[in-house]
């Protein structure tokens, strides 16, 4: 039976990204556990403008119909299915990723949901990847994520490539997300890739 996948989506800029790819994941058929922090629903207020008072409401609008399963976890449940390394998943996905987040997973501090989930997948050896998206970088940023990185974290930062000439911010968000789907061996046709003919 195929497992799980988790995504995360934190108050950082950029929370198209992190729904870009819950879309795609259930498009193809996947279980997604969505978790969210306050500060994610305050921004997907602010960029998306989402209602974010109802929020499963406002989920289960916005992502029917599809063909996958999607399974919203409030960020505080700390009781969740997720919060446990006897719940088998493939792996997490945090995008985007904040800077307080990522400094909280370096560290071992757990205090929501999402920071509890990204610490089991460190403790059980599965797949954790993250979208820092800050700029600039001081160095606590860096050896934050340098903590990680050395953890076997794939980041993957918010920075989206021009060589496949893109015509729309939707072009530049598949970008992204697609580099996030390469990174846990997950098909897609997002973008052309370096070296292919476009027809």
């Amino acid at each position: 039976m195929e497992k799980p996948w988790v995504i995360g989506i934190t108050g950082a800029s950029g929370v198209v990204y992190g729904i870009k790819l819950c879309e795609y994941m259930l498009a193809i058929g996947k279980t997604v556990h969505l978790l969210i922090t306050d500060a994610g629903w305050r921004v997907l207020h602010d960029e998306m403008d989402w209602e974010v008072t109802r929020r499963q409401e406002t989920l289960e609008k916005y992502f029917k119909p599809a063909v996958g399963k999607l399974v919203y976890h409030p960020i505080q449940d700390i009781g969740a299915s997720v919060a446990s390394g006897s719940f088998r998943t493939e792996g997490m996905l945090i995008v985007p990723c904040s800077m307080g987040t990522l400094s909280a997973i370096a560290h071992g501090s757990s205090d929501n949901l999402l920071e509890r989930t990204a610490d089991v997948m460190l403790k059980e050896g599965r797949k954790l990847v993250i979208v820092p998206r800050e700029t600039p970088l001081h160095t606590v940023h860096l050896e934050n994520m340098l903590i990680l990185a050395r953890m076997g974290v794939r980041i993957i930062p918010a920075m989206p490539a021009f060589y496949q000439k893109p015509q729309s911010i939707d072009e530049l968000v598949n970008f992204l997300v697609g580099k996030v789907l390469d990174s846990v061996d997950i098909e897609h046709k997002l973008f052309t890739r370096w070296g292919e003919i476009q027809a």
